[in-house]
C-alpha cells in the first residue's frame, strides 16, 4: 500500500517575512522546501502538495486596481484572482519540484490542479466577513469604493488604513479529489487547493455552480483534502519549528508530541494566535479525530529530522 503525506506549504515556504517577493526569491525559496522534501519521496511516501497565496493574491489584486486606474482594464473577481494564483504558485512549485527530482535522479511526474471547493451560501461567517484582503485605503477611498462595489472595509489593527474583508466560510468539500487521490495512486505528485482552493457554491433550484467573493482558510482545507483522500499523514510546514504555549513568554514550553484533547484545551485556553498557530491547530486536530492517523507541524529546515515538530496524535 502507498504511503500518501499531504504537505502544506505554509507562506514562509515560499516567501520569508524580510523578502520583497521577487519570482528569485520565491523560486528559491520553493526548491528549498521541495528539496526537503526528497528524502520523503526516496523512503516511499506518495506527495499532495498544497499552499498559501496570501502575498501573491495580494499582490494581483493590487495589479486589478493599478490596471483599472491607468489603463481602464476590467477588473476581475476574486474567484479569477485566487484561481490566477493558483496557476502561478502551482507552475512555480511544479516546475522547482522537478528540479528537485531531477537533482536527486528520480523519475516522477509532478501536476498541478485548479483546485475549486465548496462552502455553504448560508454558512454564519459570510454575516461576519472578517478575512483582510489587497492594499490599504484611506478612510475617504474604503467608503467610495465601499459603495461602488457593495464591499465591506474595516480598519487594520496597526492603524495602517482600511481593508477590503471578505467572509472565511468552512469548507466542505475540494471538489476534484477523488481525481487526486487517483493521480497519487498512479505515482504522481500532485498540487492542489491552493490558496485554501477557490470557494464556490451550487444553487440549490437550477443546480448553476456559482463563485463567491470569500477565503477559505489554507490549513482547513488542506485538513480536509487529507481527509478526503484518506492520507496517512497530514503536515503542515510553517515558520516555527514547533507549537508552543505560553509563547513568547519566561515559561515559553514547545509541544513534542500532543493529544487532541490537549490541543483543544491550549486552543481554548487561548494559547494559540488566531491569525497565525490557531487554524494549524485546528485543522491538524481535525485531521487526527477523522482518520486517528498523525499530524505534523514544523519548519520546512526540520522536515528531515526525525521525531521533528509538533506532532498530534489522537490519545
Amino acid at each position: 500500500m502507498k504511503k500518501v503525506a499531504v504537505v502544506a506549504f505554509g507562506g514562509n515556504a515560499l516567501l520569508r517575512a524580510d523578502e520583497v517577493g521577487t519570482i528569485e526569491q520565491q523560486e528559491k525559496n520553493t526548491l528549498d522546501t521541495c528539496e526537503k522534501l526528497i528524502p520523503w519521496v526516496k523512503d516511499g511516501w506518495e506527495l499532495v502538495l498544497t499552499h498559501g497565496n496570501g502575498p501573491q493574491v495580494g499582490n494581483i489584486l493590487l495589479r486589478n486596481e493599478a490596471g483599472y486606474k491607468e489603463y481602464k482594464i476590467p477588473k476581475m473577481p476574486l474567484d479569477i484572482c485566487v484561481a490566477d494564483s493558483q496557476g502561478g504558485i502551482g507552475y512555480m512549485i511544479d516546475r522547482q519540484m522537478r528540479n528537485a527530482l531531477n537533482n536527486a535522479k528520480i523519475k516522477k511526474n509532478v501536476i498541478a490542479v485548479i483546485t475549486e471547493v465548496l462552502v455553504d451560501i448560508n454558512d454564519p461567517a459570510f454575516q461576519n466577513p472578517t478575512k483582510p484582503i489587497g492594499p490599504y485605503y484611506l478612510k475617504e477611498e474604503a467608503e467610495l469604493l465601499s459603495k461602488a462595489n457593495d464591499w465591506v472595509f474595516k480598519e487594520d489593527a496597526r492603524k495602517r488604513g482600511w481593508r477590503r474583508v471578505v467572509a472565511s466560510p468552512k469548507p466542505l468539500e475540494v471538489m476534484n479529489n477523488q481525481v487526486i487521490r487517483d493521480l497519487v495512486d498512479k505515482g504522481h505528485i500532485v498540487i492542489g487547493a491552493g490558496g485554501g482552493g477557490i470557494p464556490v457554491y451550487w444553487h440549490s433550484d437550477t443546480g448553476y455552480l456559482e463563485a463567491i467573493e470569500a477565503v477559505i482558510d489554507k490549513d482547513l482545507a488542506s485538513a480536509l483534502l487529507a481527509i478526503e483522500i484518506n492520507a496517512d499523514l497530514f503536515c503542515i510546514i510553517t515558520d516555527v519549528p514547533k507549537a508552543y504555549i505560553n509563547f513568547n513568554k519566561p515559561n515559553q514550553m514547545a509541544l513534542d508530541k500532543v493529544t487532541v484533547a490537549d490541543a483543544r484545551k491550549y486552543y481554548e485556553n487561548g494559547e494559540f494566535g488566531s491569525g497565525s498557530m490557531g487554524p494549524k491547530i485546528l485543522a491538524a486536530v481535525e485531521f487526527v479525530e477523522k482518520t486517528g492517523r498523525e499530524a505534523i507541524i514544523t519548519t520546512q529546515e526540520e522536515l528531515q529530522k526525525e521525531n521533528c515538530g509538533t506532532r498530534i496524535v489522537l490519545n
